[in-house]
């Protein structure tokens, strides 16, 4: 069986539906499977081995420069790569007109189909061109989790019972971490070396998701004073900035550098824990199963948070989060992950 999954954004909507591939070859192990992706994220399904081809699609910059020759060359590449191979089944996890448009330029085989939502979900885009261009469209619950909802889709488009074991598939070969600071003095209280490491995930794509700097402060602090390793990255320059800050603040973190999503994921994946806003890369630390406390200051939480893990949380309040509730949650699911770790 030949499979093409469409879901090209945003960060955390690619991170949530990577369970639909464990899903998928868990029953039907020949299945071959490829994705459609923007660039941007492209390298983090690169590495997935559930994975045959990753089809990058720059759809934004063709949009933009329509009338250029390389864009209008792009996209001219882009169909015939995509329209290379039929396709048993083409399912649109994305649910918009521009995933439909995609999901519609493929070639299908003999018997081939196209699946598509048949509704909107709370909190989730939706246009309801993806509908009319499939041959089959699945209705699904009004409130269900953005975990869950690709699950379902797939499950009930292939006709199988939705697994009851929740895998994001992600086996990262691990490399040594390097850093720009030295480790801070003291004895590592909490055993392996990497396991000591929580990363700090600050940067989000909206400003009223932000959480504030003195806040990262004084849980920087005491995360060092506690034994960990404080490290921080960024994704641009107002990021950039405000890790300097932080650094400039509190002695001992350790930085990041900008770098592909991949590399991210394997440095990540060294890591004891993360503690971050809601953002793509907390979603990618709950796939790679860190300790992890994501913070919250909408109620979206239930939609888009970790599904219940001992060792994963969410916390939402108004119009932010405190520190000592943070730091409250993070000595709970941080014992609970020590246990399994030794």
């Amino acid at each position: 069986m030949r499979i093409l999954i469409v879901k090209l954004s945003s960060m955390g909507d690619v991170v949530h539906s990577l369970p639909v591939l464990v899903d998928i070859k868990s029953q039907f192990p020949d299945a071959k499977i490829d994705w459609v992706v923007e660039p941007a994220f492209a390298s983090l399904l690169e590495f997935n081995s559930n994975i045959e081809r990753v089809i990058v699609c720059s759809l934004r910059d063709w949009t933009r420069n329509y009338f250029d020759e390389k864009a209008r060359s792009g996209v001219r590449s882009f169909l015939r790569e995509l329209r290379q191979i039929p396709y048993d089944v083409v399912i649109d996890l994305q649910g918009l007109s521009k995933s439909a448009l995609i999901s519609r330029c493929t070639t299908l085989t003999p018997k081939g189909i196209r699946v598509a939502m048949a509704n909107q979900t709370e909190g989730s885009s939706y246009e309801t061109l993806t509908r009319w261009v499939s041959n089959l469209a699945i209705e699904l619950p009004k409130k269900i989790h953005a975990v869950e909802r690709g699950r379902l889709l797939c499950s009930k488009a292939l006709g199988y019972e939705l697994p009851g074991q929740l895998d994001y598939g992600l086996r990262i070969n691990l490399s040594p971490v390097q850093f720009d600071t030295d480790p801070p003095g003291g004895k590592n209280t909490l055993g392996d070396h990497h396991a000591l490491q929580v990363l700090l995930i600050h940067g989000t794509s909206r400003a009223d998701k932000l959480w504030p700097l003195t806040h990262w402060i004084d849980l920087s602090e005491r995360l060092i004073t506690s034994g960990y390793e404080v490290c921080v990255t960024y994704a641009s320059d107002t990021e950039h900035e405000f890790v300097n800050e932080l650094m400039a603040k509190v002695e001992g973190v350790k930085l990041w550098h900008k770098q592909s999503l991949g590399d991210l994921s394997n440095l990540m994946s060294n890591c004891f824990g993360a503690i971050g806003v809601d953002s793509g890369v907390s979603h990618l630390a709950v796939a790679l199963d860190l300790a992890h406390v994501q913070i919250y200051n909408f109620p979206t939480d239930w939609r888009t948070g970790p599904l219940p893990c001992p060792y994963q949380s969410s916390i939402f309040d108004h119009p932010t989060p405190s520190v000592d509730r943070v730091w409250n949650e993070w000595l709970t699911v941080s014992q609970r992950r020590q246990l399994k770790h030794d």
